[in-house]
Formats: C-alpha cells, sequence, structure tokens
C-alpha cells in the first residue's frame, strides 16, 4: 500500500513503548501492532484522533503518502479489479 504508517518513529522518539499507547488509547497491543508493521487496510478517524492525541501529533506526523511502497497484495487486487472492469465491459 502507497500509504507508509510512521508509528515506530513517532514512539520512539517519545520515548513510549508501544503498550503504553496501546493503555492509554485503550487499544489492544495486537490491533495496534498490525497498525504499526503497515499491516492494517484501513484506519478509523477515531482511532488517528486517539493516537494523535496520546503522541501530541498531527495525522502527517503519522502517515506518509509514498507511491513507490507497493506490495504484491495491492498489485494481485489492482489486477483482479481491472480483469472484472473487462468482463463487466
Amino acid at each position: 500500500m502507497a500509504i507508509a504508517v510512521k508509528l515506530d518513529d513517532l514512539l520512539h522518539d517519545r520515548r513510549m513503548t508501544l503498550t503504553d499507547l496501546a493503555e492509554r488509547i485503550g487499544m489492544t497491543l495486537a490491533n495496534l501492532s498490525i497498525l504499526k508493521t503497515g499491516k492494517a487496510r484501513a484506519i478509523r478517524f477515531s482511532t488517528l484522533d486517539a493516537i494523535c492525541e496520546a503522541l501530541s501529533c498531527q495525522p502527517g506526523d503519522l502517515l506518509r503518502f509514498d507511491p513507490g511502497q507497493e506490495d504484491a497484495g495491492d498489485r494481485q487486487r489492482r489486477a483482479s479489479g481491472a480483469q472484472a472492469d473487462e468482463r463487466a465491459l
């Protein structure tokens, strides 16, 4: 996915652990870990709001658009969508 999550950098800069953040925002460590590793497909605005409040940051500090960062799953989903579009014609 072309959206990169910079949670690890923010936590390091603030000398905070993922466990500390999970406790502060009331989110499971497992779900935060999925977000931190870039495996999340979506994020709720309420979650983004809670993270930004806990880390005293802006959403742009947490997320970065990197068009060169695309995994095989993204390419496969896009190809499947294109094939479905062709069948619809």
